[in-house]
């Protein structure tokens, strides 16, 4: 099924809020990218839409990816919650697994979503098997709800013991709170995760009531100028897991939305890859803040249910398994005190931005360091607001990291891009060989808008043989909020040795995961194609503490091929047999995916812009710096490029979002989709 209204994928990252509008029926496209407004995400969003000069009324669909969530919580700035537990259990958000923030050192600290005082405890007791121990007290846990809204708290928590095999006490104690809260914001633990392991459970509950109010201001906000606009259609908003659900019902589970933006940047990956022919890649996407890397295989990003974002920080609830360092075109560079280089995690960010920016910024960054070794044109600095000049730019290299390492401005701007692409490099290590996955088997994906300049250099260092840039780097994020399906993951506790599980009880599991998700799917106001299953169960051997996602071909596994698949997926990972360890089913998973219609992104560079020959789109020769040499390298406007443009490098390839560079010794040409791909020259 092809698509046939309008649509528009808007995505607001840390530096720039970026919007792609595709009309299915005319093939017309319109790009945007503006500054993001941190304060109010909706005012970037607004101005992309103004900018883009798209027509809100004759718009059919709105998908949105966010950061309010993420900020949010990485940030500290959270609506004051209360938690009300089981007597005895206040601390499990603090205790955690007793772990530390600085594996070496009794160093760091750790502020809990929730601080103690806004944490209480009230008599009840479910034991293991949901059997009642202690009745719930409901005169106690009336008087604490009064408590946590005279200290003004705006949304609150119930987090019983093992209210994920029983969760009467939990679903009496919403009842009987309901008509005293001011809001709807409750949130049970056991609803958003029907899994054991309370501390996962209460942080992941925690976070989700702590967002909801800001998640759901901000989406009213946002509805109300769009409604202002004139528009009259749906607004999807973009979850952790890849897919997307009704902005009517996104706040109620809010966890969900955090690692939306690197999440839409995937699935555009994979949508891309499928179409080009490209099954299993690493994502590499570079921005002006940070770099977010991933790992698909046959066409399916891997989505974890055990994501921890920071330190004591685990959201259990799907996500797209993104890794993510603090190097991005805004990182800056500076020498420590023992006299070595860094580079990031603090970024210039948007304003005042790197010193190429001429907003203020003094500091050097990667997007300096580009620019110096020819990489970036520097003929645009004649157009940046502040007026700078390349001599200036090289006297702060020079006076702030070359003076301090005996080096001049050039080398010294070596040195840093040098140091980002280890750290990268170390990123794509993280979702690649440390889960068993050889990078050589993969090819690369870059985009952001400064992915394409590094990607070269960071397949060399990994031995990986190709890398694949599409036809709008810079704005990937947004297309997949474009492309992305509607999805529902489900997640069922079972806690069971495989050898004594109720093989029967884990299909009526699956079953009904099933029918609930394509309930919520069937519920949606927009176009749907098929609807797609994906089951799978964690499992573990016996005593051991992290689990493994074994996926199923469908419903009916038997015991034994369901052992079977393990030992071979656990074998697959660690390369060692335990063949003298009972495994255990610890859950039971499935995910829901309504499959929106199809789109061309082969218009995303205008067909009628591209010239025949690629010496026709050729702008410019300029001298760029590789391996400590200067080399006189063509430069290319991508939109002139034919479709099957032939490129040695070196090579710069230019376009409105983003910069491509290709070293000497690689070799890059066009496909039927209007991506570039890089073979990457003497790898393995």
């Amino acid at each position: 099924m092809e698509a046939r209204g309008q649509v528009v994928g808007v995505d607001v990252g840390g530096t720039f809020t970026d919007l792609v509008a595709l009309d299915p029926g005319s093939g017309a496209v319109r790009l945007a990218k503006v500054r993001s407004t941190l304060e109010n995400q909706a005012f970037g969003v607004l101005s992309a839409l103004a900018e883009a000069e798209v027509d809100l009324p004759a718009l059919d669909l709105i998908v949105h990816g966010t950061t309010t969530t993420t900020n949010a919580v990485l940030e500290r700035k959270l609506s004051k919650t209360g938690l009300i537990t089981t007597q005895g259990f206040r601390d499990v958000l603090e205790l955690g697994r007793r772990t530390r923030p600085q594996a070496y050192g009794m160093k760091g600290r750790f502020t809990p979503i929730i601080p103690r005082d806004l944490r209480l405890e009230v008599p009840e007791r479910m034991d293991a098997a949901g059997e009642v121990i202690v009745p719930l007290d409901e005169a106690a846990l009336q008087e604490a709800a009064y408590h946590l809204l005279a200290q003004g708290c705006e949304s609150l928590v119930i987090h019983f013991l093992h209210a994920y095999a029983n969760p009467a006490h939990e679903l009496r104690a919403a009842e009987v709170l309901r008509p005293i809260w001011p809001n709807a914001h409750i949130t049970l633990g056991h609803a958003l995760l029907s899994e054991s392991r309370e501390f996962e459970r209460g942080v992941t509950a925690a976070v989700n009531a702590s967002v909801q109010p800001l998640l759901e201001r901000y989406i009213r906000r946002l509805e109300k100028e769009l409604a202002r606009g004139g528009y009259g259609g749906e607004v999807l908003v973009m979850n952790g897991n890849g897919g997307m659900v009704s902005s009517r019902r996104v706040a109620r589970e809010a966890a969900k939305t955090v690692m939306s933006g690197p999440a839409s940047g995937v699935m555009a990956a994979a949508y891309t890859g499928r179409a080009s022919g490209f099954a299993d890649l690493i994502t590499y996407d570079m921005g002006g803040t940070s770099t977010d890397v991933a790992l698909i295989r046959g066409a399916e990003p891997s989505v974890s249910n055990e994501i921890e974002i920071e330190y004591a920080m685990p959201i259990h609830v799907p996500m797209v398994d993104v890794r993510t360092v603090g190097a991005g075109g805004g990182s800056i560079a500076r020498v420590n005190a023992a006299g070595l280089l860094e580079v990031g995690p603090e970024s210039a960010g948007a304003s005042p931005g790197p010193i190429c920016y001429g907003r203020g910024g003094v500091e050097p960054t990667i997007s300096d360091a580009n620019l110096l070794l020819g990489r970036l044109d520097p003929a645009g600095l004649k157009s940046v607001e502040g007026g700078v000049t390349l001599e200036t730019v090289a006297r702060i290299f020079d006076e702030t990291l070359g003076a301090r390492l005996g080096l001049s401005a050039i080398e010294a701007a070596e040195a840093v891009i040098r140091l980002a692409n280890i750290k990268m490099a170390g990123a794509i290590r993280m979702v690649s060989v440390s889960l068993g996955a050889d990078p050589r088997d993969f090819a690369l994906f870059a985009f952001g808008g400064a992915g394409p300049l590094h990607a070269c250099a960071l397949a060399r260092e990994l031995g990986i043989p190709r890398v694949l840039i599409p036809a709008r780097p810079g704005i990937t994020n947004a297309l997949g909020c474009v492309v992305a399906d509607l999805r529902h993951d489900f997640v069922t506790t079972l806690n069971a040795p495989l050898d004594t599980l109720d093989m029967g009880l884990l299909h009526d599991t699956l079953r009904a995961q099933a029918r609930e998700g394509e309930a919520l799917i069937a519920a949606e106001r927009i176009e749907i194609g098929e609807v797609r299953h994906l089951y799978s169960v964690d499992m573990q051997f016996q005593g051991q503490t992290h689990l493994l996602r074994v996926p199923l071909d469908g419903l009916d596994i038997t015991r034994d091929a369901l052992r079977a698949r393990f030992e071979a997926a656990y074998y697959a990972r660690f390369r060692v047999e335990l063949a003298e360890i009972r495994a255990a089913v610890v859950n039971g998973n499935c995910s829901v995916i309504g499959a929106r219609p199809a789109l061309d992104l082969s218009t995303l560079i205008d067909p009628a812009g591209r010239r025949p020959r690629p010496r026709d789109a050729r702008v410019a020769t300029r001298p760029v710096r590789f391996d400590g040499a200067w080399h006189d390298t063509p430069v290319y406007w991508r939109d002139h490029l034919p479709l099957d443009a032939v490129l040695q490098g070196p090579a710069v390839v230019a376009q409105m979002d983003t910069t491509l560079l290709i070293p000497p010794g690689d070799r890059a040409e066009g496909d039927a989709q209007g991506n570039i791909i890089v073979t990457i020259g003497g790898a393995a």
